[in-house]
C-alpha cells in the first residue's frame, strides 16, 4: 500500500529500508523521503517502521532481565 502519496513510498520500501539497516524515522526520512511535503503520510510511515524494526528484533531482545 502507499504510504505516502507525495513521493510514491510504499510499506514494502519502508520494511525494505529497515531491513537494510535504517532504524529511526529521521533516517528513514532522509533516505525515502518520506514525510518530505505534505506531511500526512507521518504517524503511518512511522508506525509502519517501527512494525518493521520489531519483527526484526531478535526474540528476546526486548525483554528486561531482572
Amino acid at each position: 500500500m502507499y504510504v505516502c502519496v507525495c513521493n510514491r513510498v510504499t510499506d514494502h520500501q519502508i520494511r525494505d529500508a529497515a531491513d537494510s539497516g535504517i532504524s529511526t524515522f529521521e533516517e528513514l526520512c532522509a533516505e525515502l523521503r518520506v514525510a518530505s511535503c505534505c506531511g500526512r503520510c507521518r504517524d503511518c510511515a512511522h508506525r509502519v517502521l517501527n512494525e518493521a524494526l520489531c519483527e526484526n528484533m531478535p526474540l528476546g531482545a526486548a525483554l528486561a532481565v531482572a
